[in-house]
């Protein structure tokens, strides 16, 4: 297969495990990473550290971006890399992101003479390491087609949904899933251990019933373990992709309550000083409830 030069700005877990996976499909990569120690295993593996984000994206025709949120995709993309991109270069963008900022950034893209392909990409960072996630890409298909090399290096299966937004879209819908799941597993893991339960009985109960599946398992090694670093999905971006949810579905006139509780636990956890580890560690964050009535079953009706 033919191999060509990409760069990866941003060298988080998802980050790092597709500059691998890059890698070892024969691609030539360079990085750049704010924290430059966690580009040094990857230098190893022989990818090439830039000194700026603009250099990495200079003369690359494939530019892969990870970033937090929208605030570092504004100030990493237009600040600093856009005006190195020669016309016909494709920012592949993995960052989370809402849909109207995704489809203004296209439109800024173009304007510049670049392309924009929007990755929702589905997996945790050991299955972007070895090129197993899923990729759903959105904007023009024309775009899409002109990187599938690029994307089938990180992922087992690609999927087209057409135009701009509908990758964040359906980004967001697999993280509210995932943050409700977290939040109740949690409070799961709280009712059963205030009754005496022990964690690691509930738990294992879990895996080996119906109620199993893949992505509560992977959390639930994190609760079971009781560490939560390195993340798999920190929880400071938990509660922003929940609430970038809860605002987006605003927009259409549709509330999400369940959504919008979830968001409010993790919030409480990164007030915690919690928020860089695992979404999981909600689990620690034990809600305090009221002291139950003292009033017996049937009280009420015998009093009327």
């Amino acid at each position: 297969m033919a191999t060509r030069p990409v760069a990866v700005i941003g060298l988080g877990g998802m980050g790092s495990g597709m500059a691998r996976a890059l890698l070892d499909a024969g691609h030539q990569v360079t990085i750049y990473n704010r924290t430059a120690a966690k580009a040094q295993p990857l230098v190893q593996a022989g990818a090439v550290l830039a000194a700026s984000a603009g250099d990495a994206g200079a003369g690359a025709p494939v530019v892969v971006l990870s970033l937090a949120d929208e605030y570092a995709v504004e100030a990493v993309l237009f600040g600093e890399v856009v005006d190195r991109l020669a016309p016909g270069t494709t920012v592949v963008d993995t960052s989370t992101v809402s849909p109207s900022f995704a489809h203004n950034t296209a439109i800024r893209l173009a304007a510049s003479g670049v392309r924009r392909v929007e990755a929702c990409v589905i997996g945790n960072p050991a299955m972007a390491r070895t090129g197993q996630l899923r990729v759903f890409a959105a904007g023009n298909e024309s775009d899409v087609d002109g990187v599938r090399d690029v994307l089938g290096a990180l992922s087992q299966e690609i999927r087209y949904l057409g135009p701009s937004g509908r990758a964040g879209t359906l980004k967001l819908a697999f993280n509210l899933l995932l943050g409700i799941q977290t939040a109740a597993l949690a409070e799961t893991v709280s009712f059963a251990e205030s009754a005496g339960l022990d964690r690691e009985l509930l738990l294992g109960a879990l895996d080996n019933s119906g109620w199993r599946s893949p992505i509560l398992s992977f959390r639930a090694e994190f609760m079971r373990r009781r560490e939560y670093t390195p993340a798999g999905f920190r929880t400071v971006l938990m509660q922003k992709d929940l609430t970038l949810a809860t605002e987006e579905a605003a927009v259409h006139g549709v509330a999400l309550p369940l959504v919008a509780a979830s968001a409010r636990r993790f919030a409480e956890v990164i007030s915690a000083g919690r928020g860089d580890e695992d979404a999981a560690v909600v689990a620690e964050l034990v809600a305090k409830a009221d002291p139950p009535s003292a009033k017996l079953i049937g009280e009420e009706e015998s009093a009327a």
